[in-house]
């Protein structure tokens, strides 16, 4: 025999009961209801309960297939004692809910409910949301629970005086009474009913062919209509005017007309008040009287995110596949002996961890060589930081290298990391190594050794693990033997050297890289492709490019920008051999020749002596590019390329 129920519980099963609904099938309003509420969370599982006495009544449900009752009310019950809105962000860490069968064998993880309260205050059950990930309760949807627990509480209390009206019809003698009171109750509900809907957070419209019969706040604020003009307002009016929309709106009056149900639908529109886009996801549901009811909300920004993170995403790639192109004149184009020689060395050592050392003329494409040997190897997937040695002024190569902490130096405002800690994992490419001051080669020689550093100014010892990539324009073997680089550290970067042959020792791949860069400078440029004629690659090859693939890239950029129609024309000028044998006599036969490194000892000897008269400065009035009857950018790149000290022949 079961203990006798406590007064309050049993006035309030007897409420219930009043409703009649316990041992009936769902109604539609509960399943619309449910829906609203799964829709609404993007939750798999919802539904709206009643509770008698220990068991579950489930009135609708969505996502669960269990008997119409279940025993286990415990967690329904909890959400009934509840003042509002009860959830839990994560049952897995509540034991109570733990307990309870019903949680642990769907997997329950979030639950939220609010309590179905009736006009006398009892809780006879819950609308809730069910999901199998944890989550927290944001207020909007807090807001959502209550007002659908508030419709499915009216829709009993309509029933239950609807069941009420007929019971007074069938009663003669106190029909009178009753009806008023039922017609105070129900008109009591209508009020409640108004509010709900004037300020539901979702919009609803009562819609006609004619146009809004009746649409809350929340729909007049996302159409931009005023509340005044929304009765009568023709809603077709909102979609654009272009083909695409008006295909989609017969599209949507077929599906009203024909009274079928949309559920979720997606919708482009533009505002009334402003003509701004409008993104709505509607339901709708045709009723007779050739009336129907929508519900929307409001999806602009999330549609606009999404457009955004594409154009954005689009943007990225079509930039990475810019950087890819233009770094080091893009991928190694070519097929001569000489490259396939250096990409066979490529591939030998990139599997490797050893030290490279690249060499070879200006604009070869060696820091292209130390890409792909780093894209080659195990350390591809970390980063791949470059240096440019003649770039760093002599006093910032130890910060530059090794990194400084705060206030190691004026200026020094926060600690900063070095590229050897950049590079960690990674590789790490020096070019043009030459320029290393000699007391800085030490330093690095030890890190390349240690494969430990200290930053500037500080004494903690910091292990890395850097592959080192090292490339120089000069003849570092030559610089050893003058005493300008250190032999210990040309050993150590010189493990695997790989030499770039210059274009003009390759001229089988100036074709294929004319084409490379002409379909480049054509893409970025936004332009057609010119046609390309072979007296042209003739003229081409047969030049001798003292700027390597750098000066041939530059030239066809130039002709590309110059071209306007016909095939395309390069402006070259004329081959230094060419000039030679122009300007110079006939040798004499048993005269005496300078090899090139004796020229280039010349030219090295005449420029320092240059310097040394003007104390260093090279443009100007009095300056060595005067003396020397040179202009001064030709001056400075021979200084660079040369190997030359300006700042040392200052005095």
């Amino acid at each position: 025999m079961k203990p006798a129920l406590p007064k309050n519980e049993a006035e309030r099963l007897n409420a219930l009961r009043q409703y009649q609904i316990l041992d009936t099938p769902p109604e539609p309003a509960f399943d619309r209801i449910a829906e609203m509420a799964a829709n609404f969370f993007q939750a798999p599982m919802a539904g709206v309960s009643l509770v008698d006495e220990d068991r579950v009544w489930f009135k609708s449900r969505i996502g669960i297939n269990v008997p119409q009752t279940a025993r286990d009310a415990g967690l329904c019950s909890s959400a009934m004692l509840s003042q509002g809105v009860y959830h839990l962000s994560d049952a897995a860490h509540d034991q109570r809910a733990l307990s309870h069968s019903f949680v642990a064998d769907l997997g329950i993880r979030f639950y939220a409910a609010a309590p179905l309260r009736n006009h006398e205050g009892f809780n006879l059950g819950t609308v809730w949301v069910l999901d199998q990930k944890p989550r927290e309760l944001a207020s909007s949807e807090e807001e959502m629970l209550r007002a659908l627990a508030a419709l499915a509480m009216n829709q009993m209390e309509l029933r239950l005086y609807a069941e009420k009206v007929a019971r007074l019809e069938r009663a003669e003698r106190t029909i009178g009474q009753q009806l008023r009171e039922a017609n105070e109750r129900l008109r009591q509900s209508e009020e409640r009913f108004r509010d709900y809907f004037e300020e539901a957070p979702i919009a609803y419209v009562v819609s006609s062919k004619s146009g809004i019969i009746r649409a809350n706040r929340t729909a007049a604020e996302i159409l931009g209509v005023k509340p005044e003009e929304i009765v009568g307002f023709d809603w077709r009016s909102l979609f654009h005017d272009n083909p695409d929309a008006q295909r989609r709106l017969r599209e949507v009056l077929k599906l009203v007309q024909s009274g079928n149900e949309a559920r979720g639908e997606e919708l482009e529109l533009r505002r009334k008040e402003d003509g701004r886009p409008l993104a709505v996801r509607w339901w709708s549901k045709s009723e007779e009287g050739n009336y129907s009811r929508i519900m929307f909300i409001d999806i602009t920004e999330q549609v606009l995110m999404e457009q955004q993170k594409a154009r954005l995403e689009a943007q990225n790639a079509y930039l990475l596949d810019e950087i890819r192109t233009e770094q080091n004149f893009g991928d190694i184009v070519g097929g001569s002996s000489g490259l396939r020689k250096v990409m066979q060395q490529v591939q030998l050592v990139a599997p490797t961890d050893a030290t490279v050392l690249i060499t070879g003329e200006s604009g070869t494409g060696k820091e292209l060589v130390a890409r792909a040997i780093h894209e080659q190897s195990a350390r591809r997937e970390r980063p791949l930081v470059k240096l440019n040695c003649s770039a760093v002024p002599e006093g910032l190569f130890e910060s530059e290298f090794f990194g400084h902490v705060k206030g190691a130096f004026t200026g020094a405002l926060r600690d900063k990391p070095g590229r050897f800690e950049l590079a960690d994992g990674g590789t790490l490419f020096l070019d043009e190594i030459g320029e290393v001051p000699l007391a800085m080669q030490a330093k690095l020689l030890r890190v390349l050794q240690e494969q430990e550093l200290e930053r500037l100014g500080d004494t903690r010892t910091r292990k890395v693990n850097v592959r080192v990539i090292a490339a120089s324009n000069r003849d570092i073997k030559k610089e050893v033997d003058e005493g300008r680089f250190r032999q210990d550290l040309f050993y150590r970067l010189s493990v695997f050297p790989i030499e770039v042959p210059p274009l003009r020792e390759r001229r089988e791949d100036i074709a294929p890289l004319v084409a490379n860069f002409v379909r480049q400078s054509a893409r970025r440029m936004n332009r057609p492709e010119p046609q390309l004629s072979k007296a042209a690659l003739d003229r081409l090859s047969s030049y001798d490019w003292p700027g390597n693939v750098r000066e041939l890239q530059n030239t066809v950029e130039r002709a590309i920008i110059l071209w306007r129609e016909g095939p395309l024309t390069f402006d070259l000028p004329a081959s230094p051999a060419r000039q030679g044998t122009e300007q110079q006599p006939k040798p004499v036969a048993d005269a005496a020749f300078l090899t090139r490194d004796e020229l280039k000892r010349q030219e090295r000897e005449t420029i320092i002596s240059a310097l040394k008269q003007t104390a260093g400065k090279v443009s100007g009035p009095g300056g060595a590019a005067e003396l020397l009857g040179m202009k001064s950018s030709t001056l400075a790149s021979r200084i660079s390329a040369l190997g030359i000290n300006r700042r040392t022949q200052a005095g």
